[in-house]
């Protein structure tokens, strides 16, 4: 589909669904570039972030890959193999694993953490270039109104 000559009232008759997808695949297939580019992977962030008592983990602890793979499920996609993600951080040492095959953030990792964090502001930058804060709430909003019209529920 494309929307280069549609009027409002056209564009108001296009599915929402299509708009999300194509949406939803460009903003990933980016933000996954732009990270590759740095030298780290989206699941290998997602990792540490995941095992830092400074980010999401509540209390630092150690988790298995089935456990974080679990506390991801809701943005893993298909293709994100943790386990192998898991072995590149490892090697790294920026986790380490314990003999009941929990993994760890490392200092080092935590370090790498805080260094792959600094790239979100620019990576966000690039996205939301030429968009107005409040077009971006507003559309957020629409966004989560079709998802309480539709029975979901929208994430916090």
């Amino acid at each position: 589909m494309t929307t280069q000559h549609l009027s409002d009232a056209e564009l108001a008759g296009q599915p929402a669904a299509y708009w999300t997808g194509v949406a939803y695949q460009a903003l990933i297939s980016f933000t996954r570039s732009q990270q590759a580019e740095l030298g780290f992977t989206q699941p290998q962030f997602w990792l540490l972030r995941n095992l830092s008592v400074n980010d999401i983990s509540p209390d630092g602890r150690g988790m298995t890959v089935p456990e974080l793979r679990q506390a991801m499920s809701s943005y893993l996609r298909p293709e994100d193999d943790l386990a192998a993600e898991a072995e590149v951080l490892l090697g790294r040492g920026w986790l380490t694993r314990d003999a009941e095959d929990r993994l760890w953030i490392t200092d080092a990792g935590e370090e790498a953490r805080v260094d792959l964090k600094r790239h979100a502001p620019a990576i966000r930058a690039r996205i939301h270039r030429g968009i107005d804060d409040a077009d971006y709430v507003t559309t957020l909003k629409v966004l989560q109104q079709m998802i309480r019209n539709t029975g979901g529920a929208p994430a916090h």
